[in-house]
């Protein structure tokens, strides 16, 4: 491999130095080349900051959501190629799927909770609305939006995929553009990511840049809006987090290290126990997984003291057994450590450590097609802190490598206390069926670790492990390791985004947040809101209803209906004492006689209830009093759809149940699933004979070899085929691909125009049946005919399609609207 490009102010730029040599960690061969020496930081800088960010802030939480997803599935069509190349950094397979597959894996959840969680804008509206005023004209919210300024990644060399896109993750979601600063020694690996990330297109320019080799004076150009995440060593940390220009210009600073973690077994967990084996297996992987060279693995081992024994002799033996070499053998378990500088860093926090302790176990395994003068091999070393409150060093010292300390405890106080000896640490865990000893060491040890993870037989089979950090839960840790806090679902936004309150009227509100404000100006229209699509709804549609006087009759009935006798609904001798006059409405009925009264009872766009958020009741409903409702559209929310669902949004009502005084009795927030308009024609021959004027034989084609008339007896044979007039001896699409075939044909979009037709031979068009255009028009016109009424006749028939397999009818009606679409388009005639 040649010196590695940076991509810096949208340009693959090499250094003018020598550079780094960087190595093969299993053969010692030379791999790449890293130099940044030549390179204008300030000028990459400010790329990021202005043409970056314009276009990357710009966009919605959706549309970045749907970049990360995009992104993801691209690399993953690649993935081979990364395998090959992570090998190199002494990588096993199941140590590359954890970074390479991993880091992807992070895109997509993060992808997965924008669309699902987050607005359609490209800011965050944080928290509920407050009235600021007696009488409401005066009300305050909080908006969320992407910090202003650039985000540099300086990430660690153990996870070169996953380090980057972990980070990635949110601030690309945040719409704040990155600079990624992988660690040199496996950089090579993070430039075959990032190089399709870019050749890929997704991204908007500026978005995202990268430099592999030395920082040079790149964080002395930070300004104030830009953010560094950092990971690595907390002393590099430190050193970092305090130069001038980023303490002076409030840089936001994140920083996740290394920390001494710890794993603890349970008092409970004797020899023989599921747990015992559990934790054994747990150790010896956070020992060996990476070579140990992860963040999260266990440093310290916390064994009851009278377990010590039986602890040491199970964990040498199943140490004994891992098979280290070559990553490339199928009988490897553990590789090489990235290099023979980490080798040399690990063995002198070794000999550190056999100052204090005593080295139990050296392993002594022969390598697997490899050797230990060209390779950075270690074998796996275990201690012993037999004094763990006096003998400080294994809680001081980290050996960034495959190795750990053992050491006793008496109680769960002992236990608790030696687990925060860590001084922070980024994961504790407990390996216990006894759920009072968990409990009472879980909380006293929760402060000094930024996550704790519990290990037993129930969770055994489904458990991620010890040392993996999950998109959705925090990664980071108080002390030592950094302070910091880095993914945890959609908190690991707040970092890169800025925080300011609005206030204002209701109106004005509404308009900024595009949240309808209890008492912002409704809209009334004639048209039931109910009767619009997904996107002609407007925030403030409103819809005033016709009143409904409640009965006695109505309570009565409710209550035999629902089984809800409770006796304010039916004993008026048991309210003495009680805030109810009289016998009172359920407030389940007054909700749904509110829906009673709101609903539109003609089929439209709305598909579906979708939800009931924040309902409260604020005063009784008695027989004799009459309700009405407010009903407006407070928020629309954005929505993925997969499979066979009709793409749709999701559109939040405010229901505002008032009574003949015009008291607020009731307010709910109820959720809608609403259709989107289909970008495609509706089959409709009458439709069709109006467009088909405008087709003549001089019309010409936008793409393709067909002309008017080949296009029209085309679309009448689709036609015949559907109704079963003509029949399909097979489906040409693979039996494995045909449901995400048959899927496609719920989303919206457009066939494409250079699909290969599997029914033309040699790619010739078949020979016309018709005189002229004319006559083509005509039997067009009754196929489409004959297909709306063979489908109003026999609504449950199938037939078998050449591409698509069986369908049913709503599947060929949605076949035809494509194609139908697909070709009029072809044609200008839409």
């Amino acid at each position: 491999m040649d010196k590695l490009k940076n991509y810096i102010y949208g340009e693959w730029i090499e250094g003018n130095s020598d550079g780094t040599k960087l190595y093969n960690s299993v053969t010692g061969e030379h791999v790449a080349t890293a130099d940044t020496s030549g390179l204008d930081f300030a000028q990459a800088l400010d790329f990021g900051r202005t043409l970056g960010y314009k276009n990357l802030a710009s966009k919605t939480f959706y549309d970045r959501g749907q970049m990360l997803k995009d992104i993801a599935l691209y690399l993953l069509e690649r993935k081979k190629k990364y395998y090959e190349i992570s090998y190199k950094t002494g990588a096993t397979h199941a140590d590359s799927w954890v970074d390479i597959e991993g880091g992807f894996g992070t895109f997509f959840t993060y992808s997965g909770l924008a669309k699902r969680m987050l607005p359609n804008t490209p800011f965050w509206v944080d928290g509920d609305t407050q009235k600021l005023s007696a009488n409401g004209t005066l009300l305050g919210t909080h908006i969320l939006t992407p910090s202003e300024g650039i985000s540099v990644q300086i990430n660690a060399y153990n996870f070169p995929v996953w380090g980057m896109l972990e980070k990635l993750s949110t601030s690309l979601l945040s719409g704040v553009p990155s600079l990624v600063k992988p660690a040199t020694p496996t950089s090579y690996l993070t430039h075959a990511v990032f190089q399709d990330i870019i050749e890929s297109g997704i991204l908007p320019e500026g978005a995202l840049q990268l430099i592999c080799g030395s920082a040079g004076n790149l964080l002395e150009n930070m300004q104030s809006g830009d953010s560094v995440l950092f990971t690595g060593s907390a002393s590099t940390g430190k050193k970092l987090k305090s130069m001038p220009s980023i303490s002076e210009n409030a840089v936001r600073f994140n920083m996740e290290a290394d920390s001494l973690n710890c794993s603890i077994l349970g008092l409970d967990a004797k020899p023989g126990t599921p747990e015992f084996d559990l934790f054994i297996k747990e150790v010896r992987n956070e020992m060996t997984t990476k070579s140990g060279q992860k963040c999260t693995a266990i440093r310290r081992i916390i064994v009851p003291e009278n377990l010590m024994g039986d602890v040491q002799s199970a964990l040498i033996k199943s140490l004994d057994q891992v098979k280290i070499g070559n990553p490339l053998s199928r009988e490897t378990r553990m590789g090489a450590l990235a290099g023979k500088d980490q080798y040399s860093e690990v063995l002198e926090k070794i000999n550190i450590l056999k100052s204090e302790t005593e080295l139990i176990y050296d392993g002594k395994q022969e390598l697997v097609d490899a050797d230990y003068e060209n390779g950075a091999f270690m074998t796996p070393k275990l201690f012993l802190n037999d004094a763990p409150f006096s003998k400080n060093i294994s809680h001081d010292v980290e050996a960034f490598g495959p190795v750990s300390t053992l050491m006793p405890y008496k109680d769960i106080e002992e236990a608790a206390a030696l687990a925060k000896r860590g001084k922070g640490s980024l994961v504790g865990s407990i390996i216990s069926h006894d759920e009072k000893f968990v409990a009472e060491t879980a909380w006293k040890m929760a402060t000094s670790h930024g996550r704790i993870f519990v290990l037993n037989r129930n969770n055994a089979k489904e458990s991620t492990g010890h040392g993996s950090p999950l998109p959705t839960m925090m990664h980071g840790g108080p002390g030592r390791a950094g302070g910091g806090e880095e993914m945890g679902g959609l908190n690991g936004l707040h970092f890169f985004l800025q925080k300011t309150a609005i206030q204002g009227s209701p109106d004005v509100l509404t308009a900024i947040t595009k949240i309808y404000q209890v008492g912002a100006e409704k809209k009334f229209a004639d048209l039931h809101p109910f009767q619009k699509y997904f996107e002609d709804v407007e925030v403030g549609d409103s819809l005033e209803t016709a009143g409904r006087t409640v009965t006695d009759a109505d309570i009565v009935n409710f209550g035999n209906v629902s089984w809800d006798h409770f006796y304010a609904h039916t004993d008026e001798t048991s309210l003495t004492g009680t805030i109810f006059d009289q016998k009172v409405a359920h407030g389940y009925f007054i909700l749904s006689a509110a829906a009673g009264l709101f609903v539109s009872g003609k089929k439209g766009p709305v598909i579906a209830n979708y939800g009931l958020e924040n309902c409260n009741f604020f005063k009784p409903v008695y027989a004799g009093d009459t309700i009405t409702v407010y009903l407006t559209a407070k928020e629309k929310v954005n929505k993925g759809v997969k499979g066979r669902n009709v793409p749709s949004g999701v559109v939040k009502w405010l229901v505002e149940v008032v009574n003949q005084r015009e008291e607020v009795v009731c307010v709910a927030t109820i959720l809608t699933l609403v259709a989107k308009k289909s970008p495609f024609i509706k089959i409709n021959f009458k439709d069709f004979e109006k467009k088909l004027r405008n087709l003549t034989k001089d019309s010409v084609a936008k793409w393709g070899t067909m002309q008017a008339q080949d296009m029209l007896e085309h679309l009448e044979t689709t036609f015949k085929y559907s109704i079963g007039e003509l029949k399909a001896d097979q489906c040409v699409t693979a039996e494995e691909h045909l449901e995400l075939y048959q899927d496609s044909l719920y989303n919206f979009r457009k066939m494409p125009k250079d699909f290969p037709a599997p029914f033309l031979e040699n790619g010739k068009l078949p020979e016309l049946k018709y005189k002229n255009l004319e006559e083509a028009k005509m039997h067009f016109i009754e196929a489409v005919k004959k297909f709306q009424i063979y489908y109003r006749e026999n609504p449950k028939t199938e037939h078998l399609h050449l591409i698509f397999g069986l369908l049913n009818k709503e599947m060929m009606e949605l076949f035809q609207q494509k194609h139908v679409t697909h070709h009029f388009e072809q044609f200008g005639l839409v």
